[in-house]
């Protein structure tokens, strides 16, 4: 089988594998307060140009989701999100678990604008209510899309205007900022949000998150509520080694980048053919609508995701390509279409 289905169905990079046997035999302290952690977390301080910001590096994306959301809110204060943000889709109702409702709105383009803040704020009037305290967006979006700089900086104008925090998603991150027409950077990430991660699963790691916490107010004990919720790695060093490979050279980056241009690849192949898609994303995850009947044929030798039913005669597919993805494989979905 060829392998459309998600992007962390590989291993590791070959430098990221490489990089974890040369330090395989060295002695560290342990849960991230090693040589490595620092030196990874040092250099997203400089990338992020903030010197002020805290890096904890996460085992994965819901652990980060779940324990940066935990230990910013008190226990009346919710979340808003797009319905198809994976807090609220995807995460077992992990956040809404620990006693913080998530409010979700309908985004036909997986993002949130500052109308969806004010309406909540205005529908949340008082103490008999949930207060509304953070935002959660992703970039790119759980449906590929991406966030233009200046949409998000109206959610952190809007958020700062009402005493709430901005945070954001950074599962795909790498291919957000590495797709056509991104404007953003990552310096403009720490200067919008409060707190963001940098996501290293899903784009060449093993596993591994690097949680940036740019609000001073958030920053602090938040080593406690990460053990306190599992999240705290022994051997956290493994992290730290993984996020130096990546950020080498500007690997990280590489390696988005090759994602983006297979999938524009399978985009533009799709469409040349007469088909249509649920969405216009520019990132690694694509969305086209099929026939039925093709898609059946396609699933003999394609594995993939089907997203949603169109008609009786139509669905459509989620086509994610990765790191490591091949252009064989892509010429091959294309010509068997």
């Amino acid at each position: 089988m060829i392998f459309f289905r998600s992007d962390y169905s590989l291993g590791g990079h070959p430098q990221v594998l490489e990089a974890l046997a040369n330090t395989n035999y060295e002695h560290w302290d342990g849960y991230g307060l090693d040589d490595h952690c620092f030196g990874a977390a040092d250099t997203i301080k400089g990338l992020i140009e903030n010197s002020g910001a805290e890096v904890h590096f996460m085992i994965g994306g819901t652990p980060a989701n779940y324990t940066s959301i935990s230990a910013f809110l008190r226990p009346h204060e919710a979340v808003l999100a797009s319905r198809s943000a994976h807090i609220y889709m995807h995460e077992t109702g992990s956040v809404e678990a620990r006693g913080h409702k998530v409010v979700a709105f309908d985004t036909p383009d997986g993002k949130l604008c500052p109308a969806h803040v004010k309406e909540a704020l205005i529908e949340h009037e008082d103490e008999h209510m949930v207060k509304p305290k953070l935002v959660y967006v992703s970039d790119s979006t759980e449906i590929g899309t991406i966030y233009t700089k200046a949409e998000l900086t109206a959610l952190s104008e809007v958020c700062r205007e009402n005493s709430m925090y901005l945070y954001l998603d950074g599962a795909r991150l790498g291919c957000a900022l590495t797709a056509q027409g991104n404007d953003l950077t990552l310096p403009d990430l720490a200067a919008l949000t409060d707190a963001f991660y940098i996501g290293g699963t899903k784009n060449g790691a093993l596993f591994g998150e690097a949680l940036v916490i740019v609000n001073p107010e958030l920053q602090p004990e938040f080593r406690y509520v990460t053990k306190q919720q599992c999240g705290l790695l022994a051997k956290g060093r493994l992290l730290g080694v993984q996020f130096e490979a990546l950020l080498k050279d500007g690997l990280y980056f590489r390696l988005a980048e090759h994602s983006n241009r297979l999938a524009n690849k399978l985009r533009d192949g799709i469409a040349a053919k007469g088909h249509g898609f649920l969405v216009d994303s520019p990132t690694n995850q694509i969305f086209p609508i099929l026939p039925i009947k093709l898609v059946e044929k396609l699933e003999e030798k394609y594995f993939f995701y089907r997203w949603k039913p169109i008609d009786e005669n139509n669905i459509c597919i989620r086509l994610v390509t990765s790191w490591g993805s091949a252009e064989e494989d892509v010429d091959s979905f294309l010509q068997d279409i």
